[in-house]
């Protein structure tokens, strides 16, 4: 396989969860004591970047490893393992599967054929490489975030029908564990705290480029001033630019003063040049993952008044330029069909200051 070729899983391969769970001195703690001192649960649904070799046959012909990757989160990756290596309070697990084989931050379709197929109806009205908005119909996403188109969907009716199947079968070994594996550590963070009245927080972890790529892989488009991520993150909570409640039915995940109060903590963990390098609700109000969470806090809350245990929900959105560090970024910013390896340095760098953040957090909240 050539080193611009897409990058993909051996077909067969099932993931089990214990695979895709990170936690501090796993040598020496199993998961069951890592739980009793974690209050954070860190899921990075982007993660994963290799396709399971069982949807090779719908990929689009054009696709590289640039395109594959810039796709994805997968610089998340790394940090969020390298963080819960050194951070005994944080429990991460991580989405093996790439967010083309179905979303985890977006809501399941109820029903995936007719879901994809406007997808595609839009993908095709607007033409090839052209801009179109897919919102509510973005499970799994046809194109890119460039409108490169990533799938060669069939264009009969059975066919379409044959590729749901395929990825929805497919999807059961490695993001349905990923799904199943953070919903029940969470439920069992829940459970170890209402015995004690702790805190549980669960932080969905991400990237964003500021620009997109050309036809020749170049990461150089610049996307709308509204669509662009600060120096640094964007901690989003459902509200607005404060973290209080937008004035509709759609209420905060995580209390206002307390997520002002992490962004606090996150300018003084990454020794921001300036304020505005930590945004709240800027450009993302935060989706799914946030959302399924308030409702499974609101459940368990229900089933234990007065437990005192304190719950949130965050997206955390990077600035992937600041994740990559001034190197691989440039190495992107160039034509080509390669994606850089991770430098560990830089890993270190920014999971180290993650810890530093939320330990800032805990010690003022």
């Amino acid at each position: 396989m050539s080193a611009s070729a897409p990058t993909l899983i051996p077909a067969g391969t099932v993931f089990t969860a214990e695979e895709i769970t990170d936690w501090a001195d796993r040598g020496r703690r199993t998961l069951e004591e890592a739980l009793t001192e974690a209050d954070l649960l860190v899921s990075a649904p982007h993660a994963g970047a290799a396709i399971p070799a069982e949807l090779a046959p719908y990929l689009a012909p054009e696709l590289t490893k640039r395109l594959q990757h810039d796709f994805t989160d997968c610089t998340t990756a790394a940090i969020v393992r390298r963080w819960a290596q050194i951070d005994p309070r944080v429990v991460a697990v991580i989405n093996p599967h790439p967010r083309m084989v179905r979303d985890p931050n977006r809501a399941k379709p109820a029903d995936v054929v007719a879901t994809l197929r406007e997808a595609l109806d839009r993908v095709a009205a607007a033409g090839r490489w052209q801009r179109v908005d897919l919102s509510g119909v973005d499970a799994i996403r046809p194109v890119t975030f460039s409108f490169f188109p990533i799938l060669d969907v069939p264009g009969d009716a059975d066919g379409l029908t044959r590729l749901c199947e395929d990825f929805a079968r497919v999807a059961e070994q490695g993001l349905g564990v990923y799904e199943r594996t953070r919903d029940a550590l969470l439920d069992r963070m829940l459970e170890r705290a209402s015995d004690n009245g702790g805190r549980v927080t669960t932080l969905s972890f991400h990237d964003t480029m500021n620009t997109t790529t050309t036809p020749e892989g170049a990461v150089v488009v610049a996307r709308d001033p509204k669509d662009r991520l600060p120096a640094v993150v964007a901690l989003s909570n459902r509200g607005d630019a404060e973290g209080e409640s937008r004035g509709d039915d759609d209420r905060p995940t995580m209390a206002p003063a307390r997520l002002r109060a992490l962004a606090e903590a996150h300018r003084r963990g990454f020794e921001v040049a300036a304020a505005d390098d930590v945004l709240l609700n800027q450009p993302y109000l935060g989706s799914q993952e946030i959302v399924a969470a308030r409702a499974r806090f609101a459940d368990f809350h229900a089933a234990h008044p007065g437990s005192g245990v304190v719950t949130d929900a965050v997206q955390a959105e990077f600035l992937r330029e600041f994740l990559l560090g001034e190197r691989a970024t440039a190495q992107i910013q160039r034509p080509g069909t390669d994606w850089p390896a991770a430098a560990p340095e830089q890993v270190d760098r920014v999971a180290q200051a993650c810890k530093r953040a939320w330990a800032d957090f805990r010690s003022g909240s």
